[in-house]
């Protein structure tokens, strides 16, 4: 029923779905804001750490900080969100981050920074971002028609992608104007985005479902108040929901396959995030600039690849093969690039780009239609907080293993592991995720 409420509100003259709804705009709008804030301020951020410790172990400790909260974070939030205004949690969370940043730029400005100080700031930012994506990847699908899933996802990608040229913009500013400015324009454009977000008028039907399940909880307890408005989220039920999500997780074998697949994923995006920076400004003059060249051939294959999946449709039955396809591409991609030429390295990730907007806009459009709305908190929620934990594990497995092993032989265990990962979980359960991916 919400998706047939959701279509009739969004088509055009034609009858056909409309995906630049007023709703749409305003969330995309806003998005736009708070990504090119956070592009700003996160690569600076990592230069600094990197300038103030001076080591890869410490890095991976920062990135570890931010991390780690986000292992329990999503699963209790995504409870949570099932049954509360996930547009009030999106702008509320916004409105907190531009006064964290606020704060953290004083700090600076002060010079009070040590490196104990922005670990904690790191495991605060990493709190309120894991929140804030099951939120806004659990409200981001009820604003669109299902016939736009593959189309938005898009522009979602785009907007992110092209939040990265703001990556060069960073480190020349770090240079240029220090940290303290750059964590106070973040801090405006959270606030500017909380601001818009606040406009949004979209409906939250699947509250009311909750709520009544909840009536009929208590009405079956003797003496039990039967006025919903005084039901309040208790610790038992926050367990219950948390259990149905994990459930129903499980009882999903394609969506369980793809969650397993994608904890390896970020297992492998998390130990190459803690060792590519310090081994470009390591073995390479000026290596943040060169680390900023490789990857901006990453950014625009993400752009026109998204460009590309905004104006076209993938052939459905062919989804599930296009994406084990990338999901391999991918890992030799990453294998192999640090042995390279710069040149090389450059047009390789053009390709991993084009590969990894692919791979998103698959999994995501797939996923998010598949899955029911009153669902959608505890799936993402189950999915974010496995993909954390990979990631988490990721960190620590790369920072560790690059104390005894040179940097480029732990990048190629890495991607081996995920290989066999792609290989396990997604070719091995082609019927099941093919359902959700085929779509």
């Amino acid at each position: 029923m919400a998706d047939t409420d959701r279509v009739t509100k969004t088509s055009d003259q034609a009858g056909a779905p409309k995906l630049w709804t007023r709703d749409f705009t305003i969330i995309t709008l806003g998005s736009v804001v708070s990504m090119f804030g956070n592009a700003l301020s996160g690569f600076a951020i990592s230069l600094m750490v990197l300038d103030y410790s001076s080591s890869t172990f410490l890095y991976a400790i920062y990135m570890i900080c931010y991390t780690a909260p986000q292992l329990i974070m999503p699963i209790l939030s995504g409870a949570f969100l099932d049954r509360f205004s996930r547009k009030k949690a999106i702008y509320s969370l916004d409105y907190l981050s531009s006064a964290l940043y606020a704060i953290a730029a004083f700090l600076l400005f002060k010079d009070w920074f040590n490196f104990g100080i922005f670990a904690v700031f790191a495991f605060l930012v990493g709190s309120i971002n894991s929140i804030y994506m099951v939120a806004y990847e659990s409200f981001y699908p009820l604003l669109i028609a299902p016939e736009n899933y593959s189309k938005a996802y898009s522009v979602a990608s785009i907007l992110e992608t092209f939040s990265s040229v703001m990556v060069p913009v960073s480190a020349f500013l770090y240079n240029q104007i220090g940290m303290a400015p750059i964590l106070a324009i973040n801090a405006v454009c959270f606030f500017t985005a909380a601001t818009v977000e606040t406009r949004i008028r979209q409906e939250e039907k699947y509250i009311e479902t909750h709520s009544l399940r909840n009536e009929y909880d208590y009405a079956e307890r003797p003496g039990a108040l039967q006025d919903q408005a005084k039901i309040s989220y208790t610790p038992d039920i926050v367990i219950r929901d948390i259990r149905e999500g994990l459930k129903y997780l499980w009882s999903e074998k394609g969506l369980l396959a793809v969650a397993a697949y994608f904890a390896f994923s970020f297992f492998g995006m998390g130990a190459t995030n803690v060792l590519t920076l310090p081994y470009f400004k390591s073995n390479y003059d000026n290596g943040e600039y060169v680390f900023i060249m490789v990857f901006a051939l990453g950014v625009l294959g993400r752009m026109l690849g998204g460009t590309w999946h905004y104006r076209h449709k993938l052939p459905a039955a062919k989804k599930y093969t296009i994406a084990l396809t990338v999901y391999l591409m991918l890992s030799l991609i990453e294998g192999v690039y640090l042995f390279l030429p710069i040149p090389v390295m450059m047009i390789l990730f053009f390709f991993h780009g084009v590969g990894g907007i692919t791979s998103y806009t698959i999994r995501i459009s797939g996923t998010q239609n598949y899955v029911p709305d009153e669902k959608k908190g505890r799936f993402n929620g189950a999915f974010n907080m496995l993909s954390t934990a990979g990631m988490l594990l990721g960190e620590l497995f790369g920072g560790a293993l690059s104390v005894i092993l040179p940097v480029r032989t732990v990048v190629v265990i890495t991607m081996a592991i995920l290989t066999l990962a792609a290989v396990f979980f997604i070719g091995r359960n082609k019927e099941e995720v093919s359902k959700i991916y085929n779509m």
